[in-house]
């Protein structure tokens, strides 16, 4: 997957946000798909004052890009939410929200040209803030028992290859990882219940094999990525 050459932004902003708390850094980026038949619903229903949701940017299935609330200021794309010991992460986040129906609409392929925006959407934000790769993350990696999105067809390969986030190449001798809760802690998801963060483990880095079980392919993979995070 290559960037796009150029990253053009569209100001739609929304009415739903406030301020971060003081002193607490942007050190997040979660993506999102939108779970919603169209764009244009997804942009009213952030848009949407009584909704009280919203995004920093949504990214169009065409590659084009809206900004919808400032940076510096908080939305409201994360609720519930726990990475690698901090909780309500809309707090120190970023939020991309990416068309797509999501598996409640009917779950596709994301196309290219949305594949290279959201990469260079998202190396421009990093080029900004200090946000570290093992923090690229999904809404379902820090809300496992809520979320799904973006989601086992989401290129999360392409992206590492091309800066943005982790992609850990297997091993052949790094063996199976044992303890499964405590490799779940050690790559930043939280406490819950084993086979629902699984298969959030899995929609992320084992995309093939969405199933909660802790098979030799899941064992290796998690021993990868903890070790990538560490």
């Amino acid at each position: 997957m290559t960037a796009a050459a150029d990253l053009a932004v569209k100001e739609l902003p929304s009415p739903n946000w406030d301020l971060r708390p003081d002193g607490v850094p942007i050190d997040t980026l979660i993506l999102h798909y939108t779970g919603m038949p169209t764009a244009q619903a997804a942009l009213d229903r952030l848009r949407d004052s009584a909704a009280r949701v919203s995004s920093h940017y949504l990214v169009d299935e065409d590659g084009a890009v809206w900004r919808l609330v400032a940076e510096q200021h908080r939305a409201w794309h994360a609720g519930v939410s726990c990475w690698r010991g901090h909780t309500w992460l809309n707090d120190r986040s970023l939020g991309i929200e990416i068309v797509n129906p999501g598996h409640e609409w009917g779950y596709r392929p994301f196309p290219a040209l949305q594949m290279a925006a959201v990469c260079d959407l998202c190396l421009d934000i990093l080029g900004r803030h200090p946000i570290p790769a093992r923090n690229v993350v999904g809404h379902s990696d820090v809300a496992p028992d809520r979320k799904q999105d973006p989601g086992e067809l989401f290129d999360w390969p392409g992206l590492a290859a091309n800066g943005v986030g982790l992609w850990p190449a297997l091993s052949s001798d790094a063996g199976l990882m044992d303890d499964l809760p405590a490799a779940l802690r050690a790559i930043g998801y939280g406490d819950g219940d084993l086979a629902t963060t699984l298969r959030a483990f899995q929609r992320h880095w084992l995309p093939d094999t969405v199933n909660g079980t802790a098979d030799s392919a899941t064992r290796a993979r998690l021993r990868a990525v903890a070790a990538a995070m560490a």
